[in-house]
């Protein structure tokens, strides 16, 4: 059998890692490359001329123009943290690596923290990862499904009517060849057409050509511009369903995921992020070197996001 050119890519090994960003002051200088690429730039006035000083953990920036300091990861995820940044790169590296996701509690065994911390950090980068992505929009032809996340509860409504489920769009990008490009895992409050079509106009780019289930719903994707073309699956199972074939395997992998690495979390609450890391991932698998430096661009970029924006930890997370 013909190697997996995917499954079998090098990656960024731990040791590696360790070599490149086991210190404080490589990681400080690997931020700030990241942040400014071309030199400091005052986030006041956009003045280049800068004195630099250390006040407290990290570097502090003055701009010559205006005099506003500016720390190193103020305005970032990491602002106002107490934890070295050695730590906070561990985790990136850990979260970012994962491919079938990693609980709070892996990670705090991993990056000796408390449990506490270790939720907040995970749910600090999933956020930027599900943001990330939610500012890209897919092109192309897009095959869409409608898919649920979570079970039943005991004594509760059964199916879809079921309370601990949350409705979300599937939606995958393929190339030429029909294997996936990228996808777009997106919860909504329901599967209405008033649903589907703000989905739509928000994700898809006008004049695409999308091909669904024939659910009555997806026909809505029009009202954003886009093509509808409905293939009927009737009773036949996943396996048998070729034109949805990678959609099906993409959402039996992420179920697998889910269930194996953190088996139950709030998922009316959290949905977004799970699913968004997921798909963050996916979408970059084709350089597992690269995906920890592009997920601390995603960490600066995202902005401040104090503890008091994440909800308080769930004990089934």
């Amino acid at each position: 059998m013909a190697m997996n050119r995917i499954q079998f890519q090098p990656g960024l090994s731990l040791p590696e890692f360790l070599k490149q960003f086991g210190s404080e002051a490589q990681c400080e200088a690997e931020l700030e490359q990241a942040r400014w690429p071309e030199g400091f730039v005052c986030p006041c006035c956009g003045g280049t001329g800068h004195s630099v000083f250390k006040t407290g953990t990290h570097k502090t920036f003055q701009c010559k123009a205006c005099r506003r300091q500016t720390s190193l990861t103020a305005g970032t995820l990491f602002q106002s943290t107490r934890l070295p940044l050695t730590v906070w790169f561990l985790a990136i590296y850990f979260i970012s690596q994962a491919k079938t996701g990693l609980s709070a509690l892996a990670l705090k065994r991993l990056i000796g923290v408390s449990y506490p911390t270790a939720w907040l950090i995970q749910h600090k980068l999933m956020a930027a990862m599900s943001e990330r992505d939610a500012d890209y929009t897919l092109s192309g032809r897009v095959d869409i499904d409608d898919a649920y996340l979570g079970g039943e509860l005991s004594g509760g409504k059964a199916g879809r009517g079921s309370e601990n489920k949350v409705p979300f769009v599937a939606a995958l990008s393929p190339d030429d060849d029909g294997h996936p490009l990228c996808i777009k895992l997106s919860p909504v409050p329901g599967f209405t057409s008033e649903a589907i079509a703000d989905w739509a106009e928000t994700n898809l780019e006008p004049g695409r050509a999308v091909l669904s289930d024939g659910l009555a719903c997806f026909a809505a994707v029009t009202r954003a511009g886009c093509q509808h073309g409905a293939i009927i699956v009737g009773g036949r199972k996943p396996k048998e369903m070729l034109e949805f074939l990678w959609l099906n395997t993409i959402l039996g992998n992420l179920k697998t995921s889910l269930g194996g690495a953190y088996h139950a979390f709030g998922f009316a609450k959290y949905a977004s992020r799970y699913l968004g890391a997921f798909a963050y991932r996916f979408n970059r698998r084709f350089q597992l070197d690269r995906l920890p430096m592009r997920l601390l661009v995603a960490a600066i970029a995202v902005g401040l996001r104090p503890e008091v924006w994440i909800p308080s930890a769930e004990a089934s997370c």
